[in-house]
């Protein structure tokens, strides 16, 4: 007993102000318990409103994979090309090195990510390092050690110095059980693959984070994005990019999908303007820490419809994969997102018309376009 009352005057002292005028020792902010009906509505997070004259200094994590680069380059024209650093562990190629600073960072060296939070004074993180669901079912120890032991440093450097965090989730995080047409953001969530499990483990890290330390994590599960300036990765959506290469070069498409199989989609210019519509939206606005996200839902046959409009010659034929038919009977068929559209005012630019005419144009197809005019 004498040594507990010890302990509780040592605390005591410490905590008191000191006469000198210093100021009291604070204890970290991670051993301070918060929780959601603790945290008044008013609450200052560790989040910064940057004025013009004071912009974000953001790093990207995964920077060479799908969607780093384009982000990076539509950042950088909102903040200036010195304030968005892209990372990743390969050495990119030579017209990504000289459009902007990039520096090598590894998530699972959590020295090493701290040094550059710290060297770069970086207030913004996005984190797109992952093992994607084809590649992490083949390497399921890896992708768990990316997926997740990545998310957990990211995670605690973002806290320890007060950065504002985006993480990207995904159509893949919802399973067969979960409702499909429409999806809600809150709902059953049993993913089939180590991809889809990591992004729902992530999810909930980032919302845990937010309500015991406050950090301001936020979070787009992300439909399947159609780039035009990328190839195809293999992934169960990626038809839908496949499709355009093989209408201009040959006039012709094999789909591995069900001519039904109803996914949700969105053009990559909507994915990047929702991502930084979501950074910039007031911590206030925001009711939840993860949103869906969503621009359109088609099918294999109602895309095919809409390229013969432009390329009259286009045939379609189907050879299903079933493993992939499997994973797109499990994803949803079209995601609810009236939360983003109210919370923070989403609204997409892209339909299916739209799309379609811009990734014939990109792919080379005007002569092709003017004829079916």
């Amino acid at each position: 007993m004498p040594v507990v009352w010890m302990l509780r005057r040592v605390a005591s002292r410490m905590l008191q102000r000191p006469a000198c005028g210093c100021q009291a020792p604070v204890l970290p902010s991670r051993f301070l318990g918060t929780s959601p009906q603790q945290i008044p509505a008013d609450a200052s997070f560790h989040s910064t409103s940057f004025s013009e004259a004071d912009q974000p200094r953001v790093l990207i994590t995964g920077g060479l994979g799908q969607l780093g680069v384009g982000l990076a380059s539509f950042l950088r024209k909102r903040f200036g090309k010195d304030n968005v650093i892209l990372s990743d562990i390969r050495k990119p190629p030579e017209h990504v090195f000289l459009s902007g600073p990039f520096i090598y960072s590894d998530i699972l060296d959590y020295k090493n990510l701290r040094e550059i939070v710290v060297n770069n004074r970086v207030t913004w993180l996005f984190h797109y390092s992952a093992l994607l669901s084809a590649v992490g079912e083949a390497n399921v120890s890896l992708a768990r050690a990316v997926n997740i032991t990545g998310l957990h440093n990211v995670l605690d450097v973002a806290e320890e110095h007060g950065l504002r965090l985006f993480v990207p989730s995904t159509i893949g995080a919802f399973g067969p059980t979960s409702p499909r047409n429409p999806t809600p953001d809150l709902c059953i969530q049993r993913p089939r693959t180590i991809y889809g499990v990591s992004k729902v483990h992530a999810e909930l890290m980032g919302e845990y984070y937010y309500y015991r330390y406050g950090l301001d994590f936020r979070c787009l599960r992300y439909p399947g994005i159609i780039s035009a300036d990328s190839q195809p990765g293999g992934g169960t959506t990626d038809y839908a990019v496949q499709i355009f290469h093989d209408a201009v070069k040959h006039g012709r498409f094999e789909c591995n999908l069900e001519p039904s199989s109803r996914l949700p989609m969105m053009y990559i210019d909507d994915c990047l303007r929702a991502t930084l519509e979501v950074m910039e939206a007031p911590a206030e606005s925001l009711s939840m820490r993860t949103y869906n996200v969503n621009a359109m839902s088609f099918t294999p046959a109602e895309l095919a419809q809409e390229v013969l409009k432009h390329v009259p010659e286009f045939q379609i034929t189907y050879n299903v994969d079933p493993v992939r038919q499997a994973i797109a009977d499990s994803w949803p068929m079209n995601f609810d997102d009236s939360n983003a559209r109210k919370d923070w005012g989403w609204k997409h630019d892209f339909d299916l018309p739209e799309l379609v005419t811009t990734m014939l144009n990109f792919h080379g197809s005007e002569s092709r376009v003017a004829q079916a005019n």
